[in-house]
């Protein structure tokens, strides 16, 4: 069942009652670990997103083809020293990839951005996020959040929510337990570098470990010590076992010298490190081109290249050759940097006046940027009621999660602009996925 016009006839018909939920919502949020402080908190729309019963086993086949591929990339890196010549790494982050990190599972968390077309299905990938993956706690409290909302309340929607907290915690634990030095009761710590970490999402997840039984804590991993045999929080002084990495290796390799302690417990096989550093392979936005490599392609199925053909973007580095190509096709590309993460530094020329567009591209030549083919978004209508009394059309992304090989739910995120970002005007929605017929008869049985 489409939701979307029940949605809207029912605001429409109860505009004040709903601008007054709108309010509500935005105000909880406020209220709530969404808030970062300093006008810096989730904002929403009121439809929340539906999916099909097909959209959902269409994105778990999107995730299971991508994800094999991933798994070939890690593993030809890992034996094949003219695929590593393949990737603008250091000898130094080069080691770090190689390491086995004693479990089966080549990348245990990610979650695949794509621009999916409701209409036809088809869709073409934004970025794969395996570094530092975030944002499971968003999605939860929006979706709890629409108890407030009044026209979901009225509408009651048949459908299926895909919960991504627990879920991963039952995966991390999973990953963990594959390990021949997995611990019966592990102590666990959430690293990253703190003044950088999506902070209120971290204290949620060490919240659940320790609600399991679990002793937790969130760790700056440059308070880590190591003392020839065990890694501890030097701050509280507990001995560390299994460590979920935040922490994104662009930053890692930054502070090289001062998580020196972490990388030599990690060497000498000390920790269990879920999210080891073999994500970055694909997590690295050069892995758009190293996947149209000969010698890459050499590894995959033609039913793979195929699949990358025709979803992989054109994708381009920045150099002045490139710069005088796209420089008077703005509304064809998108520039980005190779290495970096919450759209940081992105520039969609749609965005921008001619003007504009020549300085930023020329401006970022040689600065290990790419050119990506920029891939109009799939509109959907929707309204900010706490902002407007219009209804308007926003773009989609659609960020698919995968834990442990397995698809696990959506993020979904909206804009009125041609990035879609926490900087660039985003809205965030609970996603929620439709009941089949067959599923009904089988409730209303039950």
């Amino acid at each position: 069942m489409n939701y979307d016009p029940i949605f809207k006839r029912y605001i429409d018909d109860h505009f004040v009652e709903s601008k007054e939920s709108a309010l509500e919502i935005t105000m909880a949020i406020q209220k709530s670990e969404l808030n970062a402080g300093n006008g810096n908190y989730t904002r929403t729309l009121h439809v929340p997103r539906f999916f099909s019963p097909y959209d959902k086993e269409r994105f778990s086949k999107i995730t299971e083809m991508t994800y094999g591929i991933f798994s070939k990339v890690i593993e030809a890196y890992k034996k094949d020293t003219q695929i590593r010549e393949l990737f603008p790494f250091s000898k130094e982050l080069e080691e770090l990839i190689l390491l086995d990190p004693g479990y089966p599972v080549p990348i245990p968390i990610c979650r695949i951005d794509i621009f999916y077309d409701e209409t036809t299905k088809n869709f073409h990938f934004c970025e794969f996020n395996t570094d530092g993956t975030s944002a499971m706690n968003e999605n939860y409290r929006l979706t709890e959040l629409l108890k407030l909302n009044n026209a979901y309340e009225a509408i009651h929607p048949d459908v299926e929510v895909m919960e991504l907290m627990e879920s991963w915690i039952d995966a991390f634990l999973l990953t963990y337990d594959s390990s021949p030095n997995a611990k019966e009761d592990p102590k666990i710590a959430i690293v990253d570098f703190l003044e950088n970490a999506y902070l209120s999402e971290l204290y949620q997840f060490e919240e659940r470990f320790k609600k399991r039984g679990f002793q937790c804590e969130v760790v700056d991993i440059r308070d880590l010590r190591f003392d020839g045999e065990r890694l501890y929080n030097q701050k509280s002084g507990m001995p560390i076992d299994v460590i979920y990495r935040r922490a994104v290796t662009k930053d890692v390799m930054e502070h090289y010298g001062e998580v020196q302690d972490f990388i030599q417990a990690l060497k000498q096989g000390a920790i269990v490190l879920i999210g080891a550093f073999q994500t970055q392979l694909v997590h690295h936005k050069c892995i758009n081109q190293v996947l149209f490599e000969a010698k890459m392609q050499s590894y995959f199925t033609q039913e793979e290249i195929r699949f990358i053909e025709e979803h992989v973007p054109q994708t381009l580095d920045l150099d002045q050759k490139t710069a005088e190509m796209i420089e008077g096709q703005k509304d064809r590309w998108i520039i980005k940097p190779k290495d970096s993460y919450a759209a940081k530094g992105v520039w969609a020329g749609v965005d921008l006046d001619e003007k504009r567009w020549r300085k930023v591209i020329f401006d970022f030549v040689d600065q290990n940027y790419i050119a990506q083919q920029y891939i109009p978004p799939y509109k959907t209508e929707n309204i900010d009621l706490v902002n407007y009394n219009e209804w308007g059309m926003y773009s989609n992304l659609t960020g698919l999660y995968v834990y442990n090989g397995l698809f696990a739910g959506v993020y979904s995120r909206m804009s009125d602009s041609g990035i879609i970002s926490t900087q660039y005007n985003e809205k965030t929605v609970a996603t929620l996925f439709t009941k089949g017929k067959r599923e009904l008869k089988q409730r209303v049985a039950a």
